[in-house]
């Protein structure tokens, strides 16, 4: 299928031919009759890809910060890589379609094949010709309504949701400054709430414009017209409410806002303008300033959003969803008017055009649709194309021939996020003897960008056919925590061995899965990526300290530090807790350096956040503590670690530097750059490599990823039971 990208480096935009998205649980594969532009939020995305190195980093001074953190926490090389990857990778366009549901995933039964929908997320509202949407971003469309009116149904929710911040009540008078899409839709719906609008925008077409869709007054803001009309149709008490539907640098119109705005009244801010407040001006009345947040509540709630948990109605009336469909049902009832909003439907295939047109300001539009094939334009509407469930193709031979010794080792990606594509790809595509297969992942485009960026020689949303090629040796499981352990079940199934990321399993229902496969199979090939214990510095170290005769105590402090709002480690509920996910990391470590695996696990947490203590008991008496924070100092190296014993102690801080003391009050020291720093993934990859191409032992036994993994989910236990657990070895 193909799909509008465009490259955030270079600003290349593109038609770009992808896989078709996979038809997950909770959700629905949509085939796009019209996607709409938003020519600000869009247009906005398409210049700043335009601009400088320098340029970008000044428009975006949030994520400048972010960059200077992450060198401090992971070194130079592995940010540098981390943002390059990003910038330099293909990123979506659109937010807001109409299509007609190609197939439904499980779990749905509120639409069927061949219903035409609103779809609604700026990752799942694509300009695209399929996209998957989960429930709570679609709504069906009403019986009448035409599809190039329904693919107003994002922007519509925007708008509404900002209306309902202002609580417009019947009589008022509201003022409404920037006229582009968002404000002619904020017009109409004052409108239809019983509100006086006046308009504020310098382009005189726009205040005409919204002149015939219901504003009593438009006008430029420097001029005295606008004043006059607010005065006259306020008594000279200035409007109820305030709507900042205007872009741009300008602090002009939250100046005019308050200007205009009645003692307490309301000011909402629905678009990216700025907001240098005038102090005295909303003082002196008392304004109340609100936000509004996109499409409504759910917005940005992965529970919501990706998982189809709705509010119940009682205590939130106006959803995302109920949102949608409220305007939706607005149009569909001629209280709201589209059409006149349409400048311009470009046919699909000519994007890249239309893009460049609208940057140029060649074309100048309020709203332009893409028309995508098959869409024929009769008495006003949109003919909805054919519905048809495309055969998957399958890849593989009856039979694979044996690999020759000198035969590159052939490798399949499940899941192309972050971490695959600076920690592990950029080491295994520059590694003589590996051949990148395959990559797998349910969003087309991140596998579009993975074959292009590192040499797949496929990319695919069918991890059946994946697991059917014999030419095939091993599979790479990078995916969220909650399909591990299924995914590497299904391979290690089709025989082929195994690297999944941590953790392998989130239950021991899904442990007890993983080992069933391998008993069944005979197949044990299996690497889980507990890559501490291959980092070169820990590995000198652990030579320097040598041998121990007594037992041992190691202090590991991982100072985790704050999750973004909205990242999916927080969706414990899927997920797992967060020290479920890279718990097994720290574990490893320890029993690694304790040359034994854990006989039991003790686990305390700290009131009201997420910072644990995890002690481990093994089985010559030796303990680890690791303390598990997320409350700590952003400045503070993430990982520090003490190992004691016979007179000895081992150092090593965050990977840059290790010592080792003795008895004598000798010591060894070792250090390393920050840019330097390097947690093993080069040397597990490398190891890993090795025992598939030679058929020798995994670079880690199965019984410890079993017993870490074990471990792992006994903290978990340990916190719901208040003592310690003890891992008990099955005979």
């Amino acid at each position: 299928m193909k799909q509008v990208v465009q490259n955030y480096k270079s600003g290349e935009l593109a038609v770009l031919d992808v896989p078709v998205p996979g038809c997950k649980p909770g959700g629905v594969l949509v085939r796009s009759a019209y996607s709409l532009i938003s020519t600000g939020t869009e247009l906005m995305k398409v210049s700043e890809a335009g601009m400088s190195m320098l340029g970008k980093a000044r428009s975006r001074p949030d994520q400048v910060a972010k960059v200077v953190q992450s060198v401090a926490t992971n070194g130079v090389p592995a940010t540098y890589r981390k943002v390059m990857g990003k910038l330099d990778s293909y990123t979506p366009l659109g937010y807001s379609l109409c299509g007609v549901v190609e197939q439904v995933g499980s779990g749905i039964d509120d639409v069927k094949v061949g219903d035409l929908v609103a779809c609604a997320g700026n990752e799942h509202a694509l300009h695209a010709e399929l996209n998957w949407v989960p429930k709570n971003l679609y709504a069906p469309v009403p019986d009448g309504l035409a599809p190039r009116h329904a693919a107003f149904g994002t922007v519509g929710s925007i708008a509404m949701q900002g209306v309902r911040r202002g609580e417009p009540q019947l009589g008022e008078v509201a003022l409404v400054i920037g006229l582009g899409l968002i404000g002619q839709l904020v017009v109409q719906l004052l409108a239809a709430s019983g509100v006086r609008v006046v308009g504020v925008d310098p382009d005189p077409v726009r205040c005409e414009l919204a002149e015939r869709l219901g504003a009593a007054a438009c006008g430029d803001p420097a001029s005295a017209a606008v004043e006059a009309a607010v005065a006259e149709l306020t008594g000279g008490h200035g409007v109820d409410q305030v709507y900042l539907a205007a872009g741009g640098g300008s602090n002009q119109p939250v100046e005019l806002a308050a200007r205009l705005c009645r003692d307490r009244g309301r000011v909402v801010d629905i678009g990216k303008c700025r907001l240098d407040l005038p102090w005295n001006a909303y003082y002196e009345k008392e304004l109340d300033v609100r936000f509004s947040r996109s499409y409504g509540p759910g917005r940005y709630d992965p529970e919501y959003e990706l998982e189809g948990r709705d509010y119940p109605i009682g205590y939130v009336r106006w959803t995302e969803r109920r949102n949608l469909a409220c305007f939706l049902d607005l149009v569909a009832r001629g209280s709201v008017d589209v059409e006149p909003l349409v400048s311009h439907i470009a046919d699909f295939d000519d994007a890249v055009e239309t893009y460049q047109r609208l940057k140029d300001g060649d074309l100048k539009a309020v709203a332009v649709l893409f028309r995508y094939p098959e869409q024929k334009e009769e008495a006003g509407e949109a003919e909805a194309p054919a519905v048809t469930v495309p055969a998957v193709p399958r890849s593989g031979r009856a039979s694979a021939p044996a690999r020759a010794a000198k035969a590159p080792v052939r490798l399949a990606f499940v899941g192309a996020g972050n971490y695959a594509t600076s920690m592990l790809l950029p080491h295994l595509a520059q590694r003589e003897g590996v051949a990148l297969s395959t990559v797998v992942t349910t969003t087309a485009l991140s596998a579009a960008n993975a074959q292009r960026k590192f040499g797949f020689a496929e990319a695919t949303t069918d991890l059946d056919a994946v697991l059917g090629d014999k030419s095939i040796d091993a599979v790479f499981v990078v995916t969220r925590h909650s399909s591990h352990a299924e995914l590497t079940r299904r391979a290690l199934l089709a025989g082929k061995a195994v690297f999944v990321e941590k953790p392998l399993a989130l239950t021991e229902d899904e442990l007890a899965g993983v080992l069933a496969a391998v008993e069944e199979s005979g197949n044990d090939r299996l690497q889980v990526g507990f890559n501490r214990r291959f980092a070169p510095l820990l590995q000198e170290a652990g030579k320097r300290f040598g041998t121990r005769t007594g037992p041992a105590s190691l202090r590991y402090l991982v100072n985790a530090g704050r999750l973004q709002h909205g990242s999916w480690y927080l969706q414990q509920g899927t997920e797992g807790s967060r020290f479920a996910g890279e718990g097994g990391h720290f574990i490893d470590t320890a029993s690694w350096l304790l040359q034994a695996d854990p006989v039991s696990v003790y686990a305390v947490a700290a009131a009201g956040n997420e910072d644990l203590q995890v002690v481990l008991r093994y089985p010559d008496g030796s303990t680890a503590t690791i303390s598990y924070v997320t409350t700590g100092s952003p400045g503070f190296p993430k990982e520090t670690l003490d190992l004691v014993a016979d007179g000895k102690v081992l150092r090593l801080d965050d990977f840059v530097r290790a010592a080792v003391y003795d008895s004598s009050r000798k010591r060894w020291v070792s250090s390393r750059l920050p840019k330097a720093r390097d947690k093993g993934q080069n040397a597990e990859l490398a190891a890993f490599v090795k025992a598939v191409r030679t058929g020798g032992p995994m670079p880690v036994p199965l019984e410890s990823l079993v017993a870490t993994t074990a471990a792992t989910l006994a903290v978990q236990a340990g916190l719901a039971g208040g003592a310690p657990v003890t891992l008990a070895r099955a005979r």
